[in-house]
């Protein structure tokens, strides 16, 4: 799979040849995460950090700190660099990061506290022996060493060949496959000279991922081959089966992908697809019911597609409802009820009245609340629980928030490893 990559220094996108000399400016990387964040997690390098760096920095933290926390917000990042301490660790999972990459300072001692599968172990190796410090110190010891020492520890490795890096000139393959082997169930990612999607199908075979940078920069490898790199399709005509489903993972339907409609779809930040009749076709172009893209993912076999999507009302089906199958059920399709009274269509509902009053709207949270506390039996907590949730929906359908960004905010959650107490707070009289 593809994993594409943000350096920054001094908080701007920036790709270096050999760990050392600037070759690339890309500036501001948020339009870059964007981007990539359509196609998976993105690896993002504070270069600043990782070379102890502090000329830009200020009283609140390292020259990049505020910007890695922003990016976390917006995509699944992986962040590396200047990670060495548990602290700092556990301060950046707790921040949103899908995983953290640590390098020189992954010793069992740290690697030890910390969740395996959410930690990347960064192995920089020249001519197959692991180097430090800026990628300027030999160590005497080989990669697949140090992934025997450390594999049980880690769910993923980061193997950098450092004398290919940034200078396109394709990748060592004919050393992955003992690199593969020597991690044991720790996915490895390759990065240093990655150029062509087949380099990426390549890697993929051989069970590795491939970070990229250079050369999705530069224009030489496209985003779209280099993401589809790995897919196959068994149909005729070439085409992925590809299942749609909103932020929270509820299928709307089933269409099918093309290369063009991938690389259309990326482009434009929008659901487009493949019709084996009428060719490519961008949901809600005239039925304005649009989608703005989340991402694109491969499923395990690489011969089908999720795409994830923001859909607009009425919804996914030509037919005017909110899936292909039904006009949704539960939580969600109570929410859309919901946000659709808020916005006038029934003036004289219940919901409507709560919309207008909120003191009643708060008066009736605290009450069903206190009511499901209450509760014992199963059907007494199935009911309160509803109605919670019902006064609940409308809370969001008043203050106009999605229930995707509920959802969001409970994954954010989630990722955190630094846990509260959580005790009841004081009751003020």
């Amino acid at each position: 799979m593809l994993v594409p990559s943000i350096d920054l220094m001094g908080g701007q996108a920036v790709q270096l040849i050999g760990g050392r000399d600037k070759a690339l400016d890309a500036g501001d990387p948020g339009p870059w995460l964007t981007r990539f964040g359509r196609v998976g997690e993105v690896a993002v390098i504070d270069l600043d950090a990782a070379l102890r760096r502090s000329a830009h920095g200020t009283a609140n933290g390292p020259a990049n700190e505020a910007l890695v926390v922003d990016l976390c917000a917006r995509a699944d990042v992986r962040v590396g660099g200047g990670i060495r301490d548990e602290r700092t660790a556990k301060r950046w999972l707790d921040r949103g990061a899908a995983r953290i990459v640590i390098g020189t300072a992954a010793e069992p001692t740290l690697l030890a506290k910390l969740p395996r599968e959410r930690v990347i172990v960064a192995l920089d190796a020249e001519d197959g022996e692991v180097v430090v410090e800026g990628w300027r110190t030999r160590t005497g010891r080989s990669v697949a060493e140090r992934m025997h020492e450390l594999r049980d520890l880690a769910g993923g490795f980061l193997v950098t060949f450092v004398e290919r890096e940034g200078r396109l000139g394709g990748t060592a393959l004919e050393r992955v496959q003992g690199l593969v082997e020597a991690a044991g169930d720790a996915r490895v990612t390759i990065a240093g000279g990655v150029t062509t999607p087949h380099e990426v199908a390549a890697l993929d075979r051989l069970g590795a991922d491939a970070q990229v940078g250079m050369a999705l920069y530069t224009g030489r490898m496209d985003l779209a081959d280099g993401f589809l790199a790995p897919a196959s399709s068994d149909r005729a005509d070439g085409l992925l089966p590809t299942i749609v489903t909103d932020e929270g993972g509820r299928a709307l339907g089933l269409v099918y992908s093309s290369r063009e409609s991938v690389r259309a779809s990326l482009e434009r930040g929008r659901g487009v697809y493949q019709s084996r009749r009428r060719g490519l076709w961008e949901k809600g172009a005239s039925s304005g019911a649009g989608q703005e893209l989340v991402k694109i993912e491969l499923d395990c076999d690489r011969d089908a597609l999720r795409f994830v999507v923001r859909q607009a009302a009425p919804g996914f089906c030509h037919k005017g409802t909110h899936t292909c199958f039904d006009d949704g059920v539960g939580f969600e399709a109570l929410v859309r009820r919901v946000a659709c009274a808020a916005r006038g269509a029934d003036p004289a509902s219940y919901t409507a009245r709560l919309i207008g009053d909120p003191a009643l709207l708060a008066s009736k949270l605290r009450e069903e609340a206190g009511e499901l506390a209450e509760a014992r039996d199963r059907d007494a907590v199935c009911a309160e629980a509803a109605d919670v949730l019902y006064f609940a929906a409308v809370a969001l359908a008043r203050a106009g928030v999605p229930l995707a960004d509920v959802e969001r905010e409970l994954e954010r959650r989630a990722r955190r490893v630094s846990r509260r107490a959580g005790d009841a707070k004081e009751v003020r009289a």
